[in-house]
C-alpha cells in the first residue's frame, strides 16, 4: 500500500471516529489532542528539569503535604479558572455570561476553532487542577521552601474563604435574610 494511499484511509477512520464520538454535538477532539501533548510536553520538561537539578525525589509524599497541596490546588484552579480578578487572562478565549457565587463568574468557551479547548481548560476548576497540581509537584521538587510557603498561603486563603461564607451564612440567619 503506498504511502498516500495509507494516510487516506487513517484520515478517514479518524473522520469516522471523530463523528461517531460527536453524536451531533460539536466536540474539539483535535484541541484536546493538542492539550494533552502540551501537558505532556510541559511535564516531561519540569521533570527533565528536576532531573538536572540532582535533588533526590522523597520515597513517597508526606501526608500533611498532600493535604497542604491538595487544598493549595483548589484554591489556585478556582482562582485561576473563576474570579472575577483574572478574568483578563481567560477573555481572549470566553464569553462573559455572568456573576457566579461570591467574586466567581460564569464564563463559556468561545466557539472559535483554537479558542474553544483552552476556553473549556481556562473555565474548568476540575480541568485547571491537574496543571496546578503538577505545577506545585513540580515547585515542590525544584524550589521546596518557596513552594510550601506559597502552598500555605494558598491553603490560608481557602480556609478564609470558606470562613467568610460561613459568617455570611450565619449573618444571613440571625438576621432571616
Amino acid at each position: 500500500m503506498t504511502d498516500s494511499r495509507l494516510a487516506r484511509r487513517l484520515h478517514g477512520a479518524l473522520r469516522r471516529t471523530r463523528r461517531d464520538y460527536a453524536a451531533g454535538h460539536d466536540r474539539p477532539l483535535g484541541g484536546y489532542v493538542a492539550a494533552m501533548a502540551g501537558f505532556a510536553a510541559y511535564t516531561a520538561a519540569w521533570t527533565t528539569a528536576v532531573r538536572r537539578s540532582g535533588r533526590p525525589l522523597p520515597d513517597r509524599p508526606e501526608p500533611w503535604d498532600v493535604v497542604l497541596m491538595s487544598v493549595a490546588t483548589f484554591r489556585l484552579s478556582r482562582l485561576l479558572s473563576k474570579a472575577s480578578v483574572t478574568s483578563p487572562l481567560r477573555a481572549p478565549f470566553t464569553r462573559y455570561v455572568g456573576p457566579r457565587g461570591p467574586a466567581e463568574l460564569h464564563e463559556e468557551a468561545q466557539s472559535e476553532q483554537g479558542k474553544h479547548t483552552v476556553g473549556e481548560l481556562a473555565t474548568c476548576p476540575f480541568c485547571m487542577s491537574v496543571w496546578v497540581a503538577s505545577t506545585l509537584t513540580a515547585g515542590r521538587l525544584l524550589w521546596p521552601r518557596a513552594t510550601r510557603t506559597a502552598m500555605g498561603t494558598l491553603t490560608a486563603l481557602a480556609g478564609a474563604d470558606a470562613l467568610q461564607l460561613a459568617y455570611g451564612a450565619l449573618v444571613d440567619k440571625a438576621t432571616g435574610d
